[in-house]
């Protein structure tokens, strides 16, 4: 069996899995919306903008605190017999390849639906949606890259979640301040991707060496 046909199985079993355990999906979703809706009441805002800058801050941390929620769960959840199994079984190129694709689909769903909640509820300042979907995009598949590994090291570590805390946060500050400048240029209605195009490029590079670390490094882990 190839690497692809590995990575396929074990993405079938993640949805089968998740499937089983709706309530975890539901939950996750729940939190998303009491969250903009707690944000909601407590400025008190009703159906009135909110300043740019805030609404744009305010959406990342929900992004980030719903990915964590969603993602630091993906290997933490898997016991010591099943990842034996898998051992004897998949490479592990084909485990966290497939923990990625599952959690980068995850995080383009939550994504999607923390977007409509805020923009109901909120409204929405945005101006360039084309740019502003692209930056969300590429920072919703940083956010599940890097804790996707971030679960595996933690998983190890005996599922220490100070320890996954301290490890992301020096990639996670980062990403979040690209995201934070790329994004307000999608409230500028004159802004085109030639004046984003840097950042672009700066947010895809670093999304692409999660991946190649995760692809590099996991095996190691994974022989611990």
């Amino acid at each position: 069996m190839n690497l692809a046909q590995e990575v396929r199985y074990l993405v079938a079993k993640e949805l089968l899995l998740e499937w089983r355990q709706k309530y975890a999906l539901g939950g996750i979703a729940l939190y998303v919306v009491s969250t903009v809706f707690v944000i909601y009441t407590s400025l008190n805002q009703g159906n009135e903008e909110l300043a740019k800058t805030t609404w744009n801050v305010l959406f990342w941390i929900t992004l980030l605190f719903t990915a964590v929620n969603a993602i630091a769960k993906s290997f933490t959840q898997e016991n010591r017999e099943r990842n034996l199994y898998y051992y004897t079984l998949m490479s592990p190129q084909a485990v966290i390849l497939s923990k990625m694709v599952y959690n980068a689909g995850l995080m383009i769903l939550l994504t999607v639906i923390a977007l409509a909640v805020f923009t109901v509820m909120l409204g929405s300042p945005v101006g360039q949606w084309a740019i502003f979907s692209v930056v969300v995009l590429l920072g919703g598949l940083g956010f599940s890259f890097l804790l996707s590994m971030i679960s595996a090291i933690a998983a190890k570590a005996g599922n220490n979640a100070t320890l996954m805390a301290i490890l992301s946060f020096p990639v996670i500050l980062p990403l979040i301040l690209i995201l934070l400048k790329l994004s307000r240029f999608a409230f500028v209605a004159e802004a085109s991707f030639d004046d984003v195009s840097g950042l672009l490029v700066t947010l895809l590079a670093l999304d692409a060496m999660l991946v190649a670390l995760s692809f590099i490094l996991f095996p190691y882990l994974w022989r611990d």
